[in-house]
């Protein structure tokens, strides 16, 4: 069989180029440590590489953002710790007011030192993270959340939750509403609140109370209690009546003309209380179901309970009336702040854990990357030492067959 010279050299470098590829992919190989250096190389493998490189990357990203997320709930931790403070603060001099021992002047000094404490809760409802971005104003990041009025302040938030992606599966709040921290406060006990009519003359003054059947106290009935002195002696009685229905009084059963004994619980629908002191013919108090206040109303009302005058014994029942029901709504207010700031804890916790799991996952994905990926050293030199011996033989083999002439033995 002739074969011509031609032949002889396409086929020694083809072959003598395949041979040199491949020792320069085991190179390469080795120079970056990867067994795959194109898709090429292993399909299935570098497809499932590309996944897991991808969810790593992701996995990195929810690490950025909880991050970012620790930074923004610290600060709002850290304001409604100052916001707890402040309303402990407030009902401290709300109780020191309720002195009998002080006269007009020493509460109106108390009424402007609480006018100083309203600025400063102002001032940490309408806190900002640091970016120019408001904490408690929902969505509208922009909008200062709270303006104060003559009744309190307004609120121009909304009520959304700005959130961040966390985790594969998991969004957490960055912050809460103003509403739902300094707006969303029960009145009275959280059940029913008790009150003194503004018009009362005499000298009485009526507790909290408390829920003796929630069955029939969360119904959501209002009552009024009305007293009446008639006689000689004078006999004080009371009769309860149901105000449900606006403009409509019913009598409620059992509670017409009962004799007055001061510091005698009073039960009825399923809340019981006691009304201590001296009524006058013609007081009323009002038992309605709790309602949502704003705590800067709950501290206004105070300073201006504070400011009138509370001269003989029905100004002083007045002010305690008006006292008691301040240290009520405060009592609510400051319990919703430790709620908010409770469930703001619970999320930095839960961060945590999701830190936990996700350092986990980023040792997972590495791990499968280096299953797919990671070249095995040993077995490359190995293979770069033959394929580099076999080059060399097809070279030297190459140039002897190449030197070979019939004219060499002419």
């Amino acid at each position: 069989m002739r074969i011509s010279t031609l032949s002889i050299y396409s086929n020694a470098t083809s072959q003598l180029n395949t041979l040199q590829s491949a020792l320069a992919r085991t190179q390469m190989q080795l120079s970056t440590n990867r067994r795959i250096i194109t898709p090429a190389d292993d399909p299935v493998a570098s497809a499932r590489a590309l996944e897991v490189s991808q969810s790593k990357e992701m996995n990195s990203q929810y690490a950025t953002n909880r991050s970012s997320a620790r930074s923004s709930l610290s600060t709002v931790e850290g304001a409604l710790q100052n916001a707890g403070d402040l309303l402990q603060d407030i009902q401290q001099l709300a109780v020191n007011a309720g002195n009998g021992t002080m006269v007009q002047g020493d509460r109106i000094k108390l009424a402007t030192e609480l006018e100083g404490r309203l600025q400063d809760l102002l001032g940490v409802a309408n806190s900002t993270d640091g970016a120019g971005g408001y904490l408690f104003s929902g969505y509208m990041a922009t909008t200062q959340p709270f303006n104060q009025n003559g009744t309190g302040a307004s609120y121009q938030g909304d009520q959304g939750q700005r959130m961040l992606q966390v985790g594969a599966s998991r969004k957490m709040p960055l912050s809460a509403s103003g509403s739902a921290v300094f707006e969303n406060n029960l009145t009275g006990n959280g059940t029913f609140q008790t009150q003194a009519d503004k018009t009362n003359t005499g000298a009485a003054i009526i507790s909290s109370g408390s829920v003796i059947d929630r069955s029939l106290a969360e119904q959501g009935k209002s009552y009024k209690l009305s007293f009446a002195v008639t006689g000689t002696p004078a006999v004080t009685t009371y009769s309860v009546v149901d105000t449900s229905v606006a403009g409509v009084e019913t009598p409620v059963a059992g509670q017409t003309g009962i004799p007055y004994e001061a510091g005698k619980a009073i039960s009825f629908g399923g809340i019981s209380f006691d009304i201590k002191g001296e009524p006058a013919d013609g007081d009323d108090f009002t038992m309605e179901p709790s309602e949502k206040q704003s705590v800067f109303t709950t501290v206004t009302n105070l300073i201006n309970a504070l400011k009138a005058p509370a001269d003989g014994s029905s100004g002083k029942a007045a002010l305690s009336n008006s006292l008691n029901t301040a240290l009520d709504n405060l009592k609510q207010a400051h319990d919703n702040v430790l709620t908010v700031q409770a469930s703001v804890g619970a999320h930095m916790k839960e961060l945590d854990y999701l830190d936990s799991a996700g350092d986990d996952l980023d040792i997972q994905y590495a791990a499968t990357l280096g299953d797919l990926q990671d070249l095995d050293v040993v077995k490359a030199i190995s293979d770069f030492s033959q394929q580099q011996t076999t080059l060399q033989a097809a070279q030297m083999s190459f140039k002897t067959m190449s030197g070979l002439s019939l004219f060499n033995y002419l």
